[in-house]
């Protein structure tokens, strides 16, 4: 009698755990779908949100060549749908923006002896919307200024002659 007590007792409790399980794996589901209603609902919804792109150079000066070289990446800080913004990061990785230094009003750092430059990102800001073909507002754009260095260089075709010193030892039978 005891140990049919006692059998009874031991089939409870593994009923007791196994419908515990279940109920928190019935838990952890709708947890998890709530968060993803909860976060479609707020994609809908306006968005301040920073967006990190990778910036190349065009159309440089003739004759000219950057030296040192300007930051590569940017932040735009954008404000509009969530789904928008979603696309924008998910495609800044992808896509880089363009900053074309012949369009630009670039202005030489007062007082340097170098010709170091720089472009207020300000004035980006439109040319980046169309780049961007989106609807959302673009508040404002870190860091605020590029600097960048330009050096007179011209690109000259050198004529390279292979060393045949190795191919001549070789012949000669001391290689």
């Amino acid at each position: 009698m005891k140990e049919e007590i006692e059998i009874r007792s031991a089939s409870l409790t593994k009923k007791k755990v196994s419908v515990i399980k279940r109920d928190s794996v019935v838990f952890i589901f709708f947890l998890f779908l709530s968060f993803i209603f909860w976060y479609l609902n707020s994609l809908g919804k306006e968005v301040e949100s920073g967006v990190r792109y990778t910036v190349k150079y065009t159309n440089l000066p003739k004759e000219k060549l950057i030296i040192d070289e300007p930051p590569c990446r940017i932040n735009l800080f954008l404000k509009g749908p969530g789904y928008l913004i979603l696309k924008l990061k998910v495609s800044g990785k992808k896509t880089p923006l363009e900053i074309d230094i012949s369009k630009v009003s670039y202005k030489r750092v007062p007082g340097s002896k170098t010709l170091n430059y720089f472009i207020l990102t300000s004035g980006l800001a439109k040319s980046f919307s169309v780049q961007l073909r989106s609807v959302c507002e673009i508040i404002s754009i870190k860091p605020d200024t590029l600097f960048f260095t330009l050096e007179k260089g011209i690109a000259n075709s050198v004529e390279l002659k292979p060393d045949n010193t190795v191919a001549k030892i070789r012949d000669q039978g001391i290689y």
